[in-house]
């Protein structure tokens, strides 16, 4: 055990919760604790590089009305988690546990709650996630990474800290990155599983709708899905545009700091991520979402004059196209963005949150 004592992290096994999670660990780890994390069997995708002393997969699962069959199934692999991470709790006797949202921190947080142990939930998006609702009237304190939190219980008003989205280290490297000379111009477009496959589909008819002096000078990063690869290597070759294309780029962080402009969706991480290196984006929320919270995470960036929002309903390729070929030649709005950016970004986020979550283990101690 570290020299402080232990701290437990719990998680939804996806990066948009993990990634904020293991800039916290990172940062606890720096400080002398040691930390274990709770999450589901998605963390072998995400967690590869965790710095967690232990992982235990705990059962959650997601409780929805409109499927009133499944919930009594679905209650019962709760409670099983709860059973599971209330034994995992006495054994590892942790200082606090941290929820970062995602049904399996709701085992963890309720088990804390019942345990004395004291809890804080993070939520990383503009608008509060269903189960940090729940969760956060169980939980000592409330952690934001916006100041304006939609969703919050009025009870729970009083918990809550703004510290801003914890970013990882490979991401703070970048900080405040300067922004890259005008020549060629770099274009990052990425998105996450559903966003990779939207603009898989949706980027070449972008770029087939330029004409070939718009497309003169681009230089294309772009992540597409494996199963589109070829699709999609075949249209920009066809179009003879210069780009680089994978399914996963490990530096993601130094792709966004080389790039003039970035075409994203707005998940938590990727909006911190932005702010943090300082570099403008055009955001496509992922539509249909609850509670629009990738569509008030672009709103926040958008208000701040970092980026601009393009809902995926209303994109035509050609008038998409135009604009990113009027947006290229204005290299002193590009700059004004990437400056703006940087503002809107919290690089200390992760300090924030391990002091506060120095503060409520100190609790516990006394």
């Amino acid at each position: 055990m570290a020299e402080k004592g232990t701290i437990v992290l719990a998680a939804g096994g996806t990066g948009g919760h993990l990634f904020p999670a293991q800039a916290l660990a990172e940062e606890l780890t720096r400080r002398g604790y040691a930390i274990h994390l709770m999450t589901d069997e998605r963390v072998r995708d995400y967690g590869k590089s965790f710095p967690a002393a232990e992982t235990h997969i705990v059962p959650s699962a997601t409780l929805s009305l409109s499927r009133p069959w499944l919930v009594p199934g679905r209650a019962l692999r709760l409670l099983g988690g709860y059973r599971t991470a209330r034994a995992i709790l006495k054994r590892v006797k942790p200082m606090a546990v941290i929820g970062f949202g995602g049904y399996p921190s709701f085992p963890p947080i309720i088990a804390a709650a019942r345990l004395g142990i004291p809890s804080c939930v993070h939520d990383q998006n503009a608008v509060m996630g269903r189960a940090n609702r729940v969760l956060a009237r169980w939980a000592d304190a409330v952690a934001s990474s916006f100041p304006d939190l939609r969703g919050l219980p009025a009870e729970a008003q009083k918990k809550l800290t703004v510290t801003g989205n914890p970013v990882r280290g490979i991401a703070l490297a970048e900080r405040a990155a300067p922004y890259p000379a005008f020549g060629r111009f770099n274009l990052l477009v990425f998105g996450g599983s559903q966003g990779a496959q939207f603009f898989g589909e949706f980027m070449p008819r972008v770029f087939a709708a330029m004409t070939a002096e718009e497309r003169a000078g681009i230089r294309l990063t772009q992540q597409v899905r494996a199963e589109n690869m070829a699709e999609v290597s075949k249209a920009y070759r066809e179009l003879g545009l210069d780009c680089e294309l994978n399914a996963f780029f490990m530096d993601m962080p130094r792709r966004i700091a080389e790039a003039h402009l970035v075409v994203c969706r707005s998940g938590a991480s990727t909006i911190a991520e932005l702010g943090v290196i300082g570099r403008p984006a055009v955001m496509v929320p992922l539509p249909h979402a609850l509670d629009n919270d990738q569509l008030r995470n672009a709103e926040s960036f958008a208000a701040a004059g970092a980026g601009w929002v393009h809902p995926q309903a209303s994109l035509e390729p050609r008038a998409f196209a135009q604009f990113l070929t009027s947006l290229r030649s204005q290299q002193g709005t590009l700059q004004q963005a990437a400056a703006a950016a940087l503002s809107h970004g919290r690089p200390d986020a992760a300090e924030r949150l391990a002091d506060l979550t120095e503060r409520i283990a100190g609790k516990h101690s006394a």
